[in-house]
C-alpha cells in the first residue's frame, strides 16, 4: 500500500508534470472505483490542472476548483503513459486499469495519468469533490505524520489505549503511516508492536515520534524525484524488516519474524524489539491445532 513518502512523492510528480495540463477524455474502465457522482466525471473535461495536493495517504488533482481525489487502498498506483491508446478501454475487462484522465500539455504532448489496481480485490477510490474535506476519510484524518507536533503526538498515543502497532496505522491518531513504515519505525525505535499506548511512558513516545520523523524523512527524500514507475521498488529497497520474513535483522542477524492477521501481517525482529520473546502468531497458531 502506497504510504505517506510515496504518496509525497506521487504528489510532487504531479506538480511538476501534470499542472499547467487541460483535462481531455476520462475513461473509467472500473465503475466501482467512483464513490461520488456530483459533479460527474464530466465535468473535468476542459479544466486547467493547477495544483495536487496530499492528505495522509489520499492523493488529489486540482482541476480548476474541482478536486479529484483517489485512495490507492492496498493495491492500486498511479502510472504516468506518455503514449496512451486513443481507443477507451473496455470496462470490465481484466485490465488493472481503473480509470484514465486524458491529457493536453502546453507543449502539445497528450499523456494520461492511470490509476491502476491489481488482484481482485477492488478497494480504489476516486471522489469529485469542490472541497478535498468532503471525503469522509479526509475529513477524520488525525494530524499528519510529518507535521504533528511531539505534545499533540503525545497527547494522540496517550487518548487511545491500543497497541503501538495499531496507533500508529489508525488515521484518525496519526494520518499517513501504514503497516510498512510502522514496521520500520517500531523496529528502529526498538520498541515492541504489541506495546500498549496508554501505559508507554514519555521516554518511549518521544523516542517513537523522533524515529517516526527520521524514517519518514528519509524515505520521502529517496522518493521525491524518482519516476512513478520506480517508487514501488524504492519502497521496497529501504524496508529493514517489513515484507523480510525469514531474513537476517541487518541490526543483530537474528531472523525477522512475523504476526500473521486476516488479511494483513506484520514483521520485526525479536532480539531487537522484545528481549527475545517471540510473539504469537494468531494464523500459524490456528493451523498447529
Amino acid at each position: 500500500m502506497p504510504e505517506l513518502p510515496e504518496v509525497q512523492a506521487l504528489t510532487q510528480f504531479l506538480q511538476a508534470n501534470a499542472v499547467g495540463s487541460v483535462v481531455g477524455r476520462i475513461d473509467v474502465a472500473a465503475l466501482s472505483v467512483l464513490k461520488t457522482f456530483d459533479p460527474p466525471i464530466t465535468a473535468l473535461q476542459g479544466k486547467d490542472i493547477i495544483d495536487a495536493g496530499r492528505w495522509g495517504k489520499h492523493l488529489g488533482i486540482d482541476c480548476d476548483g474541482v478536486w479529484l481525489i483517489t485512495h490507492l487502498s492496498r493495491a492500486g498506483w498511479l502510472r504516468w503513459v506518455d503514449n496512451p491508446s486513443p481507443a477507451p478501454p473496455k470496462p470490465g475487462g481484466r485490465s488493472p486499469l481503473a480509470l484514465r484522465v486524458h491529457l493536453f500539455t502546453p507543449e502539445g504532448a497528450t499523456p494520461a495519468i492511470d490509476l491502476t489496481e491489481a488482484g481482485t480485490k477492488k478497494r480504489l477510490a476516486v471522489w469529485l469533490v469542490r472541497d478535498p474535506h468532503d471525503v469522509p476519510g479526509i475529513a477524520r484524518l488525525g494530524p499528519d505524520a510529518l507535521e504533528v507536533t511531539e505534545d499533540e503526538f503525545a497527547q494522540r498515543l496517550k487518548g487511545t489505549s491500543q497497541r503501538i502497532k495499531s496507533a500508529l496505522t489508525d488515521q484518525t491518531v496519526i494520518a499517513g503511516v501504514g503497516n510498512a513504515y510502522s514496521d520500520e519505525i517500531l523496529h528502529t525505535a526498538k520498541i515492541s508492536p504489541f506495546a500498549t499506548t496508554g501505559t508507554m511512558a514519555e521516554a518511549k513516545i518521544s523516542v517513537i515520534y523522533e524515529t517516526m520523523r527520521a524514517v519518514l524523512t528519509d524515505a520521502v527524500e529517496r522518493s521525491v524525484g524518482q519516476d512513478a514507475a520506480r517508487l514501488k521498488g524504492e519502497k521496497r529497497s529501504g524496508m529493514r524488516v517489513h515484507a523480510r520474513t525469514g531474513l537476517p535483522c541487518p541490526v543483530c542477524g537474528d531472523i525477522v519474524r512475523e504476526v500473521s492477521f486476516a488479511e494483513r501481517s506484520f514483521q520485526y525482529c525479536a532480539t531487537c524489539q522484545t528481549g527475545g520473546k517471540v510473539l504469537a502468531d494468531r494464523r500459524m497458531s490456528r493451523l498447529l491445532k
